[in-house]
């Protein structure tokens, strides 16, 4: 009985993760260059005494699809998306530099470029910072160019290029603040090739189809696990009453 309630508890435990993974994906759906997350159920032994065929369902997470997501047109001059493969370059929290596909740009109060998420946005010189104009634009290879305040079209400036990467994606691996890092801390170098379209912003890869069907299998993989555990329970009652009659 002992061993029906452990594998009926694990399973529904793996399967609660699995859902925790599903339901990430599925709220980040409007998540502007979101990469959905992914996971799958393998079978592995339980190792200690007892019968040899026992075994448990385990979620392993395995990665990041990094399938391109739709590109929307918004019109917006500091809404940019990469064409074909490619990343951003952005500060992380900590310092370090991590990479993200959201090309939600803005400036802060402060006068430098963010994304929607904060992350300060690097250009060539490090966090790429913005002085006060008219009008900003951001040219297909990445580069910055305001008309200062005060001054015609003629004195428009280069202030600095976004930094535009393209590492092996097999070296990249996700954190948990969304963002994508190479192993070890290692930074990329930027490449010319990357190139981005201006006023568009690339969209969350989320399949919201797929998710859903996903969530509702989940929801029903973990209610059977938890009715294992209640036959369970009553095939220990009903022996103990057994047992009290003896």
């Amino acid at each position: 009985m002992d061993e029906m309630v452990y594998l009926a508890m694990t399973g529904a435990k793996q399967t609660e993760f699995a859902q925790a993974i599903n339901s990430n994906n599925l709220a980040n759906v409007s998540t502007s260059g979101f990469r959905a997350d992914l996971h799958s159920f393998s079978s592995e032994r339980v190792d200690g005494p007892g019968v040899g065929s026992r075994i448990n369902a385990v979620v392993e997470s395995y990665g990041t699809d990094f399938s391109q997501g739709a590109v929307a047109n918004t019109g917006r001059d500091l809404d940019v998306a990469i064409k074909g493969p490619g990343f951003f370059a952005v500060q992380a929290p900590d310092g370090s530099e991590a990479y993200t596909r959201a090309g939600d740009l803005r400036v802060n109060a402060g006068g430098l470029l963010t994304n929607g998420a904060g992350h300060l946005v690097l250009g060539d010189g490090g966090p790429l910072a913005v002085p006060p104009n008219n009008s900003l634009t951001i040219g297909s290879d990445g580069t910055v160019t305001v008309q200062p305040v005060g001054q015609g079209p003629e004195a428009l400036a280069v202030v600095d290029r976004l930094k535009l990467v393209n590492p092996d994606i097999k070296q990249l691996a996700k954190g948990s603040d969304g963002l994508l890092y190479l192993a070890n801390g290692e930074s990329a170098d930027a490449d010319a090739a990357v190139t981005i379209t201006a006023g568009a912003l690339e969209q969350s890869n989320v399949n919201v189809a797929m998710t859903l069907v996903n969530m509702i299998e989940l929801s029903r993989q973990y209610e059977m696990q938890v009715n294992v555990m209640k036959t369970a329970k009553e095939n220990a009652d009903a022996a103990a009453q057994l047992m009290s009659v003896g």
